[in-house]
């Protein structure tokens, strides 16, 4: 009896550690699928039933099996030409706008990408009892800067006591003139105003005093100009093509890597092409003035005058990839939210001092990566602060300018 019972309770344990195993792999998977999609996916797919520029995938599992994706995902075009009545009727529902193929994708990574449209319309978990409903939308922005008020607070400040400063002369002048019997009673009160004024304007200290403040002024204004030589905050130049990040990155969710793709692997962003734009724009809103545009360049064998906006100058050496893939920066770190802009415009100064200062309070994305190990631990040796930047050589003029 004793052993059929540990017999049963070693069966059950394995089933237990079997089930957590495969709960582990499909989170896993869902995960990996999840930066897999929008990297690749998400630009004409929703994971839900709405279509986009191609179907909705939610239920693509139980509509067709796994093997019939993953050929599907490598090549569309063989699928079709199989004669796959799936396959020819979803070609044909979309006016035969052709898939991109992945002949590189792994099954694994198809599976994975399904598993994170399965997980995403999963049903959602009930709420903890008593717990706070989430509020709607992202948090709250934080308070806009304020900006110039200090300066025009300051100003006002200056003025106000330049004023004081008049009364109190004015009234040292009267009370002097009163002393010695200078003043009279029948003389107005304006009167006696305008002749203080006079007298002041003709002190040689106040005429000094006016003149060393208009040079300090003046003087502040030169360098406040001298130090925003260079600097296009603010910039929002006019495209060739009325293009809205706020529709395609915000609304429609593209991944920033879909259209420049060199954001994650190499040095510069890289201007996106316009045969990335007809991946969709084939099938799509054809008829637009806008995309018109596209076709034209196209047929004239042109490229797309882009107006460039971030632009660091030749002295400084800046890689997206350091940043965004090793450094795990998102994009709105520099760019600011990029999906919620209609008109693209320079967000951050971009100035040595705002890189520096980047680099002295961000910590370093040493998690997993074997590389920063060894300074982790030699750093943890002597401080009890997060490696940062800074530690790591992210001060040293060197990096940027060589």
């Amino acid at each position: 009896m004793f052993c059929k019972k540990s017999t049963l309770v070693k069966t059950f344990l394995s089933f237990a550690i079997l089930l957590a195993s495969v709960s582990a792999t499909f989170a896993q998977d869902a995960a990996e699928g999840e930066t897999l999609f929008k990297n690749n996916c998400a630009a004409c797919h929703n994971t839900s039933d709405e279509v986009l520029v191609g179907p909705g995938l939610k239920g693509i599992s139980e509509r067709r099996p796994i093997e019939w994706i993953v050929k599907w995902v490598h090549n569309p075009q063989a699928v079709i030409a199989s004669g796959d009545k799936y396959a020819n009727d979803l070609y044909n529902k979309f006016n035969k706008a052709a898939m991109t193929p992945y002949p590189n994708f792994t099954d694994a990574q198809i599976k994975s990408i399904v598993a994170y449209v399965d997980a995403s319309n999963a049903a959602p978990a009930a709420p903890a009892a008593g717990a706070a409903p989430a509020a709607d939308g992202a948090a709250a922005p934080a308070a806009q800067s304020s900006g110039g008020m200090l300066e025009v607070l300051l100003v006002g400040l200056l003025i106000i006591m330049v004023l004081v400063l008049i009364a109190l002369l004015s009234i040292v002048s009267t009370l002097g003139k009163i002393t010695k019997g200078e003043v009279s009673e029948d003389n107005p009160f304006m009167q006696r105003v305008g002749e203080n004024l006079k007298a002041l304007a003709a002190n040689s200290s106040v005429k000094t005093g006016i003149l060393v403040l208009a040079l300090l002024l003046g003087g502040k204004a030169t360098i406040d100009a001298a130090y925003g030589v260079g600097i296009h905050q603010g910039y929002a130049p006019e495209q060739p093509i009325k293009f809205s990040h706020k529709l395609h990155a915000g609304q429609n969710q593209i991944n920033c890597n879909y259209c420049h793709t060199g954001v994650y692997e190499g040095k510069g962003a890289n201007v996106p092409s316009a045969n990335i734009c007809m991946n969709c724009h084939n099938a799509i809103k054809r008829e637009s003035p806008e995309i018109q545009k596209i076709y034209r360049a196209l047929e004239n064998n042109e490229p797309i005058q882009w107006v460039r906006v971030h632009n660091l100058p030749d002295l400084a050496y800046f890689n997206h990839s350091q940043h965004t893939n090793v450094g795990g920066l998102e994009c709105k770190n520099c760019h600011g939210e990029i999906e919620k802009m209609e008109v693209v415009e320079q967000r951050s100064s971009l100035t040595m001092g705002w890189c520096i200062d980047c680099h002295r309070e961000t910590n370093v994305n040493a998690k997993g990566n074997a590389y920063y190990d060894k300074l982790v631990e030699v750093h943890n040796k002597d401080s009890k602060t997060p490696l940062k930047v800074q530690n790591i050589g992210g001060l040293e003029c060197s990096k940027c300018h060589y």
